[in-house]
C-alpha cells in the first residue's frame, strides 16, 4: 500500500513518524515458538501438546471460545506463568524449558503486552505513560519516540493529558503505543478490543493493524471473535479444550475447515444429515460431494447461510413448496428464514443474501446451493 493511500498516513501528520518505521532490528527466524506445551489446572486441560510459532512481521491469531486455553498460552509466552511441559523460545533464545532449570522472567523477555483493560498509570500523562518503558534512552530520544507513536495513532493532541480524560478507545491506543515503544521482539495482545463498542472497535483494530504492519512487529493476538481473526490475522490457530484444532491462513481456515467445530465457530450454519451414495449426499437444496467418506456411511452436512441463493417464483402461497418464513435486513445484507421442501419433508433453513432483498412471508421460492460453502463430515 502506498503512503498516499494508507489510511493512517492520510489521517495523521507525517512529522516524527519516521522514528518508528525502521526495519525490525532482530534476526530472521521465528520470533516466538511454543514447543510441545502441555499444562493442566487440576482436572482442566489448558494446553495439550501445543506447537505454535510466530514468524517475524507475522500476526498470528489464537481463536477460540472462553476457557479453551488461548490466554494461558499467551501467558506462557510472556513469562507470566510457567508451563508444566514444553519449551518457549523468543528469537533464538530459550526462555523456559520444563526439562531443565531454564527460566527467563517477563521483564527480560523483550515482549510487549496489551490486555483487555488498558491499565495505564493514572498519575502520569499520556506522554509519560508511553515513555515509561524506555529507561535506556535519553530524555530527548524517549520523547521523540513516544510522540512519533502517538502521532501515528492520532493521539498527538493528548500527549500532555491524563488517562482519565480519554475515552476507552484512546486509552487502549495509549497502551498499544506504550507496549510498542521499546521495540519488543513480539507483541502479545489479549483481547485488546473486546471492551469497546462495535464501531469504535472496528476503527481501533484497523489502526492497530496498520501500525503493527508498518513497524514489522511480530504479534500473537488472542480473541474469541472470528470476524476479528479474519480481519487481523496472517495465520489463525483455532483452539478447543486446550488443543489446536486447525491452523492456517484465514482463507484456508474459512474455506477448507477440517472439523465441524471450525465451521460452526465462524457463524450460523444449516445442519442436515444424510447417507453417502455414489460419492455424495443429497440435501433439500441439492447434492454435496462426499468422496472422502465411505459409501453408505452416515454424514452431517453443514451449509453456511451465504451458500444459499434464493429466487422468487410465481405460484400460489399454499405451502406445498419451498417458501419464505421471514425476512430481516441486517445493514449490508438480508437474512431470510426459509421453509425448504424435499418430498414430504420440510426443513427450516437460513439464507444470507448481500444487499437489500426482503421477500414477503409465504412467497414461493427456489433455493440454489453454492456447494463450495457446504461441508460434509462423518456423523
Amino acid at each position: 500500500m502506498s503512503a498516499q493511500h494508507d489510511p493512517l498516513v492520510s489521517r495523521f501528520p507525517a512529522g516524527g513518524v519516521s522514528a518508528v518505521q525502521s526495519p525490525c532490528p532482530y534476526p530472521a527466524g521465528e520470533a516466538l515458538a511454543l514447543e510441545h506445551i502441555s499444562h493442566d489446572f487440576d482436572t482442566v486441560t489448558a494446553a495439550e501438546d501445543i506447537n505454535l510459532n510466530v514468524e517475524p512481521e507475522e500476526l498470528v491469531c489464537l481463536l477460540g471460545p472462553s476457557g479453551c486455553g488461548k490466554t494461558t498460552l499467551l501467558r506462557f509466552a510472556a513469562g507470566l506463568e510457567r508451563p508444566q511441559h514444553g519449551r518457549v523460545r523468543i528469537g533464538e533464545q530459550l526462555m523456559s524449558d520444563s526439562q531443565s532449570s531454564t527460566w527467563t522472567p517477563p521483564e527480560q523477555r523483550q515482549v510487549g503486552l496489551v490486555f483487555q483493560d488498558a491499565v495505564l498509570f493514572p498519575h502520569l500523562s499520556v506522554l509519560e505513560n508511553v515513555c515509561f518503558g524506555l529507561p535506556k534512552l535519553s530524555a530527548k530520544e524517549r520523547e521523540q519516540r513516544a510522540r512519533a507513536l502517538l502521532a501515528q495513532l492520532g493521539l498527538a493532541p493528548f500527549a500532555e493529558s491524563f488517562p482519565h480524560v480519554l475515552s476507552g478507545g484512546q486509552q487502549q491506543r495509549v497502551a498499544l503505543a506504550r507496549a510498542l515503544a521499546p521495540s519488543p521482539r513480539i507483541m502479545l495482545l489479549d483481547e485488546p478490543f473486546s471492551g469497546l463498542d462495535a464501531r469504535l472497535r472496528d476503527r481501533i483494530r484497523d489502526d492497530t493493524l496498520h501500525l503493527l504492519k508498518r513497524n514489522g512487529t511480530a504479534t500473537l493476538l488472542v480473541t474469541h471473535d472470528p470476524e476479528e481473526a479474519l480481519f487481523m490475522a496472517d495465520r489463525i490457530a483455532v483452539m478447543r479444550n486446550g488443543r489446536i484444532i486447525q491452523q492456517g491462513r484465514p482463507t484456508e481456515i474459512y474455506c477448507h475447515p477440517i472439523d465441524p467445530f471450525v465451521v460452526r465457530f465462524f457463524g450460523d450454519v444449516n445442519e442436515l444429515q444424510g447417507v453417502v451414495a455414489n460419492g455424495r449426499v443429497e440435501t433439500p437444496v441439492g447434492p454435496v460431494e462426499a468422496q472422502h467418506l465411505p459409501e453408505g456411511s452416515q454424514a452431517q452436512v453443514l451449509i453456511r447461510p451465504e451458500a444459499l441463493r434464493v429466487e422468487q417464483r410465481s405460484g400460489p402461497r399454499d405451502h406445498t413448496g419451498s417458501h419464505v418464513l421471514m425476512s430481516r435486513l441486517l445493514g449490508g445484507a438480508s437474512f431470510i428464514h426459509l421453509c425448504v421442501h424435499q418430498g414430504n419433508d420440510e426443513f427450516h433453513m437460513h439464507a444470507h443474501i448481500p444487499g437489500v432483498y426482503l421477500p414477503e412471508r409465504d412467497d414461493p421460492i427456489d433455493v440454489h446451493l453454492d456447494a463450495s460453502q457446504a461441508f460434509v463430515f462423518p456423523l
